[in-house]
């Protein structure tokens, strides 16, 4: 199927473009994270990676926000991400990639996640092991 915009204008070239080619609509996204968190930072990546709209609820600043949290996941580890109705608890920004493309949500892209996307948080990173030593 051939287009032709010779002559039109961009509203109605968009137009037509849109008459033919539906736009993926986006899911609806609460995202259950911690402000400095590895894991949550994770999940806002791959959120700005499809430019996906989300609701970032604070789980450590709003304790109502923490409470729901466990009500709707059934545990207390976060980060908690729902989409559209479907809660995934305690779960990496991979992982929540990997969810949306499976369940064909999003469509793939080449861009690179702007944060780590599986790290945990800085106090839970392991530290390098201390060298042992040894006197004969």
């Amino acid at each position: 199927m051939a287009f032709h915009l010779k002559g039109l204008s961009n509203a109605e070239a968009v137009a037509l473009y849109e008459s033919y080619f539906e736009p993926m609509n986006k899911p609806k996204i609460v995202a259950y994270l911690k402000p400095t968190c590895g894991w949550s930072q994770g999940v806002r990546a791959i959120m700005r990676k499809y430019d996906l709209p989300f609701e970032d609820r604070d789980i450590i600043n709003d304790p109502a926000q923490r409470h729901e949290m466990i009500e709707k996941s059934g545990q207390m580890l976060s980060p908690c991400v729902e989409i559209n109705g479907a809660m995934l608890p305690d779960i990496s920004g991979d992982e929540v990639e990997a969810y949306l493309l499976a369940n064909k949500l999003i469509s793939p892209n080449e861009r690179a996640p702007d944060a780590p996307t599986n790290q945990p948080c800085a106090h839970e990173m392991p530290q390098a092991p201390q060298s042992l030593q040894f006197r004969r």
